[in-house]
């Protein structure tokens, strides 16, 4: 059975950091990109970031490059999203989700699997 787990989420306060853990099993990370999507209160869920070994580099998007690094584990079969400077339009759902095979760009209608969300507020 495919399942996503989202943990570290949390109340930061504006320039604190926080690191996101998504445990995968059911499958194995070679052959999927493991992306970050996130959905702030009354707005639409946007990709953050996304990590594959087929695809090169990883993805960041521009609202979070340099600020934000994904990473992977494959031997605890885990990706992270570590993630530095936030600001208060960082506070959002943050979501894990798998896409096998994937490549750029990064599109929810892509993904295969979803995990239920961690909360990020960052507020002073």
């Amino acid at each position: 059975q495919v399942q996503l787990v989202e943990s570290g989420g949390g109340v930061v306060q504006p320039g604190g950091s926080l690191r996101l853990s998504c445990a995968a099993s059911g499958f194995t990370l070679d052959y999927y990109g493991i992306a970050w999507f996130r959905q702030a209160p009354g707005k639409e869920r946007e990709g953050v970031s996304c990590i594959s070994s087929n695809a090169g580099s990883p993805y960041y998007a521009d609202s979070v490059k340099g600020r934000f690094t994904i990473s992977a584990n494959n031997t605890k079969n885990t990706v992270y999203l570590e993630m530095n400077n936030l600001k208060p339009e960082d506070t959002a759902v943050y979501y894990c989700a798998a896409s096998e095979g994937w490549a750029p760009p990064l599109l929810e209608e892509d993904m295969d699997y979803w995990g239920r969300g961690t909360l990020v507020t960052v507020s002073s």
